[in-house]
């Protein structure tokens, strides 16, 4: 749920422009770009031309999640980026413009605003405009994709069925103009009995390939886990715990999206076992390195399907080797802060780290940081201006605004392409 976005978002913006190359080439060598201005509200001081609303609303989510109250200009910047008829960009520099037939709609972005928005609350319309507009999207196979009019695939799939469950909706309801439904169309992406090699089974994938083939992807499938079981990025530690199980064949299950989720599961455990961690190959390297973000996505999806254990030995091994892959990243702090929630981990005691503190540090001040700084200057206007025994009441004034404490932040997560 982080920056791994910027990389599928980069890809994206690529394929769409090919066209647009001869005339790149034939003109003169551009000069280096300014840096990016970055908006007061916005969490982050890195370019967010392909991440600004997605780690908005993963940074967001995860404040809320933990009872800090974001600062409203915050909350007011990811409001102001959705367009009129509901959809996200993955960020619009100047949101007063209207959004036209050249902006990128993201429905990553979309369905994450979503999550952030209905978890504040006071965001009704918002909501629901966001919600119709990834209906009025979805492809006819039932499924999503990361950029609207382009094939389905397993990630952006799971993502929007996790926004529509956690938004009221019920995803075996919301159906293409061909009749299928959203998890008719996210099943199709699943790894059954008959994967080679075995140890695939359960597994999610992105896309098939050139081959035709579709091949596991742990991205898409924690994600999937999430959407199968209808649950959205903020998971509460579940009353009991059992160990995850390989995807029971040969009675699949295929038509259960909650039995796909913990075959989904099964696979995620399964493959933690081997290093603690998750591997990647991210572009440009020639071998896997271990891959943090999605590590952080299997240890939440297993703890919401019920397997905290499952997901012990990959949380102990990001609280010692995430902080410099999260350092000043509010989507990637949010991330790890929403992993502590789902496992009834301190966020505040993350192998040392402080994540709350360190999410507050990359954005606008919480209100709750706001709200006790105020109190305290009312008890002191108070304690000069009562002349006839309000020494007692001032005391007990100071004392409320002492045990309020202030709040603190979190951030981040995902997409098929890693950095």
């Amino acid at each position: 749920m982080n920056v791994r976005r910027s990389a599928a978002a980069l890809a994206a913006s690529a394929v769409l422009c090919v066209g647009a190359a001869p005339a790149a080439l034939a003109a003169p060598s551009p000069s280096t770009p300014p840096a990016p201005v970055i908006p007061s509200g916005l969490f982050g001081k890195k370019d967010p031309t392909y991440d600004g609303v997605w780690r908005q609303s993963i940074a967001l989510l995860a404040q809320h999640t933990v009872g800090v109250q974001p600062a409203k200009e915050a909350v007011d910047w990811l409001a102001g980026q959705q367009c009129a008829g509901g959809g996200f960009a993955s960020f619009r520099a100047d949101a007063a413009a209207a959004c036209d037939g050249n902006t990128m709609f993201d429905t990553n972005a979309t369905a994450m605003a979503v999550q952030a928005l209905k978890a504040l609350g006071g965001q009704d319309a918002a909501v629901k405009k966001g919600v119709d507009w990834l209906k009025s999207v979805q492809n006819e196979d039932g499924g999503w994709a990361f950029v609207p009019g382009t094939p389905s695939e397993g990630n952006s799939t799971s993502i929007v069925i996790s926004a529509l469950a956690v938004a009221g909706e019920q995803p075996a309801d919301v159906k293409s103009k061909a009749g299928k439904s959203a998890y008719e169309g996210l099943l199709a992406f699943q790894l059954g009995c008959a994967a080679e090699p075995a140890a695939d089974r359960g597994a999610f994938g992105y896309q098939p390939g050139p081959d035709g083939k579709l091949p596991a992807n742990a991205d898409a499938t924690a994600a999937a886990v999430l959407a199968g079981l209808g649950r959205g990025a903020v998971v509460s530690p579940a009353a009991a715990d059992t160990p995850a199980a390989a995807l029971n064949c040969p009675a699949t299950g295929s038509a259960d999206p909650a039995g796909a989720a913990q075959g989904a599961a099964g696979y995620l455990a399964e493959t933690l076992k081997k290093d603690g961690h998750l591997m990647a190959v991210t572009p440009g390297a020639d071998q896997p390195t271990a891959d943090t973000g999605n590590t952080a996505d299997a240890v939440i999806a297993l703890a919401a399907a019920g397997h905290k254990q499952s997901a012990a030995g990959a949380l102990e091994w990001l609280k010692t080797n995430s902080a410099e892959w999260a350092k000043d990243s509010p989507a990637a702090l949010g991330t790890l802060v929403l992993a502590a929630h789902a496992t009834g981990t301190d966020p505040k005691a993350f192998g040392g780290t402080d994540l709350v503190t360190a999410l507050n540090a990359t954005g606008p001040a919480p209100k709750t940081a706001e709200a006790k700084g105020d109190k305290a200057e009312k008890s002191e206007k108070s304690e000069k201006s009562d002349d006839s025994g309000s020494n007692v009441w001032w005391i007990v004034g100071a004392g409320l605004a002492a045990g309020m404490g202030i709040g603190v932040l979190l951030s981040g997560r995902r997409k098929k392409n890693q950095l």
